[in-house]
């Protein structure tokens, strides 16, 4: 019985794709955490109404970074991109773009 189990989990990852903690991805997480945490008027228009675009893309880095940066990585093609290192560095810098050129 237990050879089918064990040879399910073994099929279960990918070839050539290591799950492994990714400090940068998952200091980012940390860092837009802390900031959307203890500064979110950082997130607000000038008349202080939300900035729903900005927090948004702010929102998906700090997910990605997280989902990466535990080294969780999704199966269906989709996810995995939306959830990669690459996008959480792409959904930042659009953010950091909507923040200082608006």
């Amino acid at each position: 019985m237990q050879a089918p189990v064990e040879a399910q989990e073994q099929g279960a990852e990918e070839p050539g794709r290591s799950a492994s903690v990714q400090p940068l991805a998952l200091g980012l997480g940390i860092v837009l955490m802390l900031v959307g945490s203890f500064r979110p008027d950082w997130l607000a228009e000038a008349s202080g109404k939300a900035n729903h675009g900005l927090a948004m893309l702010w929102f998906w880095a700090m997910a990605a970074g997280f989902v990466r940066g535990v080294g969780f990585i999704p199966r269906f093609w989709l996810w995995r991109w939306l959830f990669s290192g690459w996008a959480a560095f792409a959904a930042l810098a659009a953010a950091l773009a909507w923040r200082f050129a608006g």
